[in-house]
């Protein structure tokens, strides 16, 4: 009997001990999970422009799943994004986000320089824009498969069908159009690419996109450009006097802005077309500050803000924040303007961002796409564009969010 109660009480202990020892383990694994949450959250302290590209990062862990790929693609969505990166780049000499971009460059481009996902023969001018990450990847590497990809883009920008008056179409299958969105995606790797290769000698040529724009779709009364001008003026959302079409679209005039303060990047101030440039510049600017909202936001159609349906977008905010606060920084704009951008990153900071446990920023009302024609058709009315679909942290708005909150140092 007593052998018996000693066995029990030995059992006992033992159980006791492993009890002890499996809470130890119970409480050490907890805080391990909360060491890793710890180390996957993103610091407050950090500047915004980090923020929400580790936030993209965290999300996307190959920069192709971008806009929730699952595949590799070329696009523009991409090149936007990734270009806002090479510029935190840029900042901070933080390999991470070098690897990043050019990860994406291999996804998408084989070693014998082809690019399976895109396709020349589209003429589509959204898909020049992701060239602007080869050049600094050639620059570093001098791997010859990022050149070949820049001279197949430069090929398709000398065979790019263009209007009776010189100016890009949009797409093969928008013939005789071009949109305000066009000038982004084109002139800033045709500005880069010409200087870098060609001695400058096509500056001309990327004014000129620009000349005809302002001349065929700047509204005279608001100072504003219509997102779309048909100079064929045979779409039925063109307006049968001007081409152009009915409404101001806030991301449209963003694209065009961000156009403007790139391609200005290779202009020599001595250049004939320099001041021309500049000079539309200081237009945009002054019509955008008209149509900005108390809040420092701008609606998704910009000059209806009272009307019901409207409301306050995060992309086009973004885009003008980043323009006119680069405006500034390179001289071109005056000093005002950066009171103006700073006021339109905090409205956004402010209402439309939120931060999650994780830290991980989420910019939402954005406007994830709007275009003109196609199939279904788009008729770029005013009902059209306000009840085109949201997406919170859409592409459009994160890239120019960060490209902003560099420019404004936030």
């Amino acid at each position: 009997m007593n052998k018996l109660k000693t066995i029990a009480k030995a059992s006992a202990g033992l159980l006791i001990v492993l009890g002890t020892v499996s809470s130890c383990k119970s409480e050490k694994k907890k805080e391990e999970k909360t060491e890793v949450v710890k180390e996957m959250a993103i610091p407050a302290s950090l500047k915004w422009s980090e923020r929400l590209a580790l936030t993209l990062m965290k999300r996307h862990p190959e920069s192709f799943q971008i806009d929730d790929r699952d595949t590799p693609k070329w696009d523009y969505v991409h090149g936007l994004v990734l270009f806002s990166i090479e510029k935190l780049y840029e900042k901070t000499n933080d390999e991470k986000y070098y690897n990043y971009i050019k990860g994406y460059a291999d996804a998408t481009i084989e070693e014998d320089g082809t690019v399976p996902t895109y396709k020349f023969e589209k003429y589509n001018i959204d898909m020049v824009v992701a060239g602007n990450i080869l050049f600094n990847l050639y620059d570093r590497t001098k791997d010859e498969k990022y050149l070949k990809v820049l001279q197949l883009i430069r090929k398709q920008l000398a065979e790019q069908p263009r209007t009776p008056q010189g100016g890009f179409w949009h797409k093969q299958i928008y013939p005789n159009q071009m949109w305000l969105d066009g000038l982004y995606m084109g002139e800033p790797f045709y500005a880069h690419y010409t200087t870098k290769f060609e001695n400058g000698e096509k500056l001309n040529d990327v004014a000129k996109q620009f000349e005809l724009i302002q001349q065929h779709a700047r509204d005279k009364k608001t100072g504003l450009l219509y997102h779309g001008w048909d100079a064929s003026k045979k779409m039925d959302w063109a307006d049968k006097k001007t081409g152009t079409s009915p409404n101001f679209w806030s991301r449209s005039l963003g694209w065009y802005a961000m156009a403007l303060v790139d391609v200005l990047d290779y202009f020599p101030k001595d250049h004939p077309k320099q001041k021309e440039l500049v000079g539309y510049l200081n237009q945009l600017a002054e019509a955008l500050v008209k149509q900005q909202d108390t809040s420092g936001l701008w609606y998704q159609v910009t000059d209806m803000g009272d009307k019901e349906g409207n409301y306050l977008e995060a992309s086009g905010t973004a885009m003008f924040a980043y323009s006119l606060a680069k405006g500034v920084n390179k001289g071109y704009l005056p000093e005002k303007y950066k009171e103006v951008a700073l006021k339109a990153f905090d409205g956004m900071t402010r209402d439309l961002v939120k931060v999650n446990e994780e830290g991980e920023v989420v910019i939402t009302q954005a406007c994830a796409v709007a275009g003109l024609g196609g199939n279904p058709y788009r008729d770029g009315s005013f009902e059209y564009y306000v009840n085109e679909r949201k997406k919170d942290n859409d592409p459009k708005a994160t890239g120019p969010f960060i490209l902003a909150a560099l420019e404004l140092n936030k």
